[in-house]
Parts: structure tokens; C-alpha cells; sequence
């Protein structure tokens, strides 16, 4: 069978292409692994806020916030977001109050929404309600059913071991059979690259960055799940809720190769050293830690839409930690593309995405 549209990557870029692009012709999507979300997408902060990101990341993320918020619906609950700084932070708190439209709170203030706050540390604190958990697994889930109902495959465990390329016409083989495609959709995390030159075409130069996170219980056993996400001045660190439970991670962006990712212990601990002054609950027990790798091109923007050296070859990467964020948004952007239908998304935002910009 001749496919309209392979898909390689079963990560929520994956996924939510597939799905509208089930729309417009026969689908099917390649994971390596053996199941789906394995990577970056099953290691998420699973939070929406629409300010957060580049400028262009930003445009995405507004034009997904409908879809997350009824889409089927809805997979948003609410969390908030706190940023808070010592009194040596004021100008890159400042910095992070103007760039993500925050209001200014008391120490108080904060201490209430976060009883565990330090008070003789902590100097100033802003708060936003607008951010939201993501449910993640339900996202993906909606976005399969969608799939599946146009009757979209997906198949796990294909390693995608060669490509190549006749006019019209992709053939990937991966280490358990070979398909055929008419577009060849790259949407392989921090393994785009490889795959783009694989199939013979010019890679982005996108680079991975590890992310570490450590869960630990609720700290001083208090009620976590109303607390709002917590971040230090200049994203520092970061400490969320999560499955009645308490993360913290060092926000670290460290490069490295594509893997399956796990946390630097050293990393941990000097990013759990930032956050410890904030906190009157001394860490005493990690009960698990993981990383996963946030992948950016050189601009830090997405990537979505055809590579200029090969039009039938679609990027749908570089999503940076934003991918469930702007899932919705980029995924109609991509199948309009595909369409040859005018996109939602105004002209300049469309310019920063596509791949062509850095031709």
C-alpha cells in the first residue's frame, strides 16, 4: 500500500499531525520505541501558559488555547504560576514579570498560596492565574481516537533504518518491514536531524537539551494539589505539584546527543540547592528522578512545513518543551500547508515557523 501521508515519531507532534492530516488522506505513523509518548512527550511539566516562549511560540500557544481548553472537552485544569526572587534577583525578576505579564504579590501573599515559602528569603513574588495543567494522556488520547476514526495506523516498535527517494514517492524501511509514502512527515523529537539525513535532506542543526526533574512527597505533608507552580527568578529552578506529590528541577538546558535521557544526579542536586533557600521544608528524600530532552532549532522557534530542498519532506520539530502546549495550533498549521489552504495563523507567524526561514 502506497500511504498519502508516513509519519515518523509517536510524540505528540506526531500524534496531533496524523490526526489532521487523517483528514485529508491515508496516514500511517512510525514510533521506534515500543510505546507511544515515550520521550520528551511522556516527561513534560504538562503546563499551559500561553505567554510562555518565544514570540512566535507564544502565537502558537494562543491559537491552541481554545482546543485545550473544550476541545472534547477540554484536558486544562487549573495551577497558576508563582515566580518568586531573593532581593539580589530584582532585575531578572523584573525581567520575568514583563515578559509573562505577571502581578506583582506581597511576600504574604505568596506565603498563602504557598505555605512553605521562606519568609526571611524570600523578597518579592508575582502570580499569574492563567496557567493550566495539561492532561497529557488524555490529549494524546483524543488525538488517536481522531486518527484511528479516519482510519489512521500506528505501528510501535519501528525503528526507521533507511529512506529514499523517487519523484513522488518515499521509501522507509525500518528493521521489521518497508512502506511507501507520497509526503514523509519528520516529527522524530531529538532524532529529527538523523532522520532528515537520512532521507538525503539538509538537517535543521537542532540541538537537544537534557532537563532533569526529582519527585519527592508533598513537602512537610501538606495538601500540594492547589498550589500553583512555583519558579525562581530567570527559571532557575522550578517546583511543581504532581500526582500528590512534589517536583523540583533545575531547569537546566544541557546539551546532548539524542537518547533515552536520565537525570544527572550532580545536576539535581545543585538545582534542588537553588530552590532549598526559598523553602522552609528541608529535601531529605527523592523517591524518582528522570530527564528528558528539549530539542530547539537555532532560533528556538518550531519548525513546521517543507523542506525547501525537498517539498514532499515536512518538518514538525524543534518543539522545545512547547509541543503540548501549541499541539493543536501546529498541527492545523501543518495540514493547511500540506492542503495548499491559507493558514489561520497571521502571515509573519507562519514565516517564523516554516523551515525556509533558515535557508
Amino acid at each position: 500500500m502506497v500511504y498519502d501521508f508516513l509519519i515518523v515519531g509517536g510524540g505528540i507532534a506526531g500524534i496531533s499531525t496524523a490526526a489532521e492530516l487523517g483528514k485529508l488522506g491515508s496516514v500511517l505513523l512510525l514510533e521506534a520505541e515500543d510505546a507511544l509518548a515515550y520521550h520528551a512527550s511522556g516527561r513534560s511539566a504538562a503546563l499551559f501558559e500561553a505567554q510562555y516562549g518565544h514570540p512566535v511560540t507564544v502565537a502558537l500557544n494562543i491559537a491552541s488555547q481554545d482546543h485545550h481548553m473544550h476541545a472534547n472537552g477540554g484536558v486544562l485544569s487549573p495551577r497558576g504560576l508563582m515566580f518568586v526572587a531573593s532581593a539580589t534577583e530584582a532585575e531578572i525578576f523584573a525581567r520575568d514579570v514583563a515578559r509573562l505579564h505577571l502581578t506583582e504579590i506581597t511576600p504574604e501573599e505568596a506565603r498563602r498560596l504557598i505555605p512553605i515559602l521562606d519568609p526571611y528569603h524570600l523578597a518579592m513574588a508575582a502570580h499569574h492565574d492563567g496557567a493550566w495543567d495539561i492532561d497529557t494522556d488524555r490529549l494524546i488520547q483524543n488525538y488517536l481516537r481522531e486518527l484511528r476514526g479516519n482510519g489512521g495506523q500506528v505501528q510501535t516498535g519501528e525503528k526507521v533504518t533507511g529512506i529514499t527517494h523517487n519523484p513522488g514517492l518515499w521509501h522507509v524501511s525500518t528493521g521489521t518491514g518497508a512502506y511507501e509514502a507520497r509526503l514523509l512527515v519528520n516529527a522524530a523529537g531529538a532524532w529529527a536531524d538523523h532522520v532528515a539525513v537520512l532521507a538525503g535532506v539538509h538537517p535543521l542543526g537542532l540541538k537537544p537539551l537534557r532537563r532533569s526533574m526529582a519527585r519527592m512527597p508533598a513537602p512537610g505533608g501538606h495538601d500540594v494539589s492547589a498550589w500553583p507552580m512555583l519558579i525562581g527568578a530567570g527559571e532557575t529552578w522550578y517546583a511543581k505539584p504532581d500526582a500528590g506529590g512534589w517536583i523540583v528541577s533545575p531547569a537546566e538546558e544541557d546539551p546532548a546527543e539524542p537518547h533515552d535521557a536520565w537525570a544527572d544526579d550532580m545536576v539535581l542536586a545543585e538545582g534542588i540547592a537553588r530552590y532549598q533557600p526559598f523553602v522552609t521544608e528541608e529535601v531529605t528524600r527523592i523517591t524518582a528522578t528522570w530527564a528528558g530532552l528539549r530539542t530547539f532549532a537555532p532560533d528556538r522557534c518550531l519548525a513546521l512545513g517543507p523542506a525547501p530542498d525537498k517539498p514532499d519532506f515536512f518538518w514538525v520539530a524543534g518543539q522545545g518543551g512547547y509541543g503540548f502546549q501549541t499541539a493543536p495550533a501546529a498541527s492545523r498549521l501543518v495540514a493547511d500547508l500540506v492542503a495548499g489552504r491559507a493558514p489561520e495563523l497571521p502571515a509573519d507567524t507562519v514565516a517564523g515557523l516554516v523551515p525556509a526561514r533558515f535557508s
